[in-house]
């Protein structure tokens, strides 16, 4: 779950945080009330969407005056966005953020996320701040930090300096060594106590008055650690995300769109990934990533084929179930049955394996409906007819 950059600065600021003064506005008027407020003659106003890069799409201008701030404020409600998160049709801007104004003097780049390889949080920290981290990380990856804090014992306080040092706060002010230690320590509180997947501040700034400001704020949720954060999901913006995905978000099926044209219905995140490699593979492309769980039952297969169906760019659906717990011939009727329900229109080809698959194989056989809907051996086989399909 993602959540605004003002809604994630409100957060680290409980956790002790240094964040800009500033405050959300839904129209230039009361963008105009929020700067007279902050007293400065340089304000900055922000469009707030779930997408990186708004700066680059003029969605970030930096205002001089009271009557700035109104013009920019009017010129960004109401816009359609367009970075390169947003892909080409953008995202409608509903409301900007109205901060002060900063005398800055460097731009720094943290993150926290979860390394699952070593089963620890890890730091991403560079002097490149206000740039795109897999930019640094293509052209000068030593510029990038890493520190793992082993989650259980937390992170300590040597782990808070060496980030400090590493950033090379203390060329640009020594002073500046512990408040950018005490930053680090409350971002991973944050991170813990909210249960985080992503805390990103880009960039983190160091000021001539000799502070040290995250000016820019990410942040997304282990959607598996919501149900201990009500007040989390209090936040969640649901225009801002894309339908189909709430709907399947609703359903527990774990839904991504992508571009393509052959809808992937799949059970377990990795044999997902899998599935849509080898689509690419053969020269077709995923529409999606849908893991319909564990739990293959004919409900939750009608779901994930019409929320596939919805997009009108799919051609084909690919459905590759591995029955382990799940019987292969229950899958196999609950996919028949749906099929009929809901009156596809697209082919679908299956490929069942594990538990029960010989009489899998029977009721899609038995099925009656030709090419409509096929059975395949083996993935490879499957994703080849998947791509012939859309070719037909």
């Amino acid at each position: 779950m993602k959540i605004h950059e003002y809604q994630a600065k409100h957060i680290l600021a409980k956790y002790g945080a240094s964040v800009p003064r500033g405050d959300v506005a839904d129209n230039p008027a009361q963008a105009v009330e929020i700067a007279k407020s902050l007293g400065g003659e340089v304000c900055v106003v922000k469009a707030q969407i779930h997408a990186g890069g708004r700066g680059k799409g003029g969605g970030v201008k930096v205002s001089k005056g009271l009557d700035a701030v109104e013009e920019n404020a009017k010129t960004i409600i109401g816009m359609q966005l367009v970075t390169h998160q947003t892909g080409p049709v953008g995202q409608k801007v509903k409301r900007v953020l109205v901060e002060e104004g900063m005398d800055i003097v460097k731009e720094l780049y943290c993150s926290l996320l979860v390394d699952r390889g070593s089963q620890t949080i890890v730091f991403l920290a560079s002097t490149e701040g206000g740039m795109d981290i897999e930019e640094v990380a293509a052209k000068t990856p030593e510029k990038i930090i890493k520190i793992f804090v082993d989650p259980t014992i937390g992170l300590r306080p040597y782990q808070a300096m060496q980030i400090a040092y590493g950033l090379k706060v203390d060329e640009v002010n020594p002073k500046l060594v512990r408040p950018t230690a005490n930053l680090m320590t409350s971002l991973y509180n944050a991170f813990i106590s909210e249960d985080c997947s992503l805390v990103e501040i880009n960039p983190l700034v160091l000021t001539g008055d000799a502070r040290v400001i995250a000016l820019d704020a990410k942040m997304t949720f282990d959607d598996s650690a919501l149900f201990r954060h009500n007040d989390v999901v209090e936040l969640r913006d649901f225009d801002e995300e894309d339908a189909t995905e709430v709907e399947a978000s609703q359903a527990d099926l774990s839904y991504i769109k992508l571009d393509g044209s052959i809808g992937c219905m799949v059970n377990g995140a990795g044999l997902a990934m899998g599935t849509m490699d080898i689509i690419k593979e053969f020269g077709g492309e995923p529409a999606n990533f849908l893991d319909v769980g564990g739990t293959a039952t004919q409900e939750r297969v009608a779901t994930a084929f019409r929320i596939i169906t919805s997009d009108p760019n799919v051609k084909c659906i690919l459905v590759n179930i591995f029955g382990g717990i799940v019987r292969c011939d229950v899958v196999a009727e609950g996919i028949v049955a749906a099929f009929k329900q809901i009156n596809l229109q697209v082919p679908v080809v299956v490929r069942l394996a594990g538990t029960n698959a010989e009489k899998a194989h029977e009721v899609i056989a038995g099925a009656g409906m030709g090419d409509k809907l096929q059975m395949a051996e083996g993935l490879r086989n499957a994703a080849e007819a998947a791509v012939a399909a859309i070719k037909n």
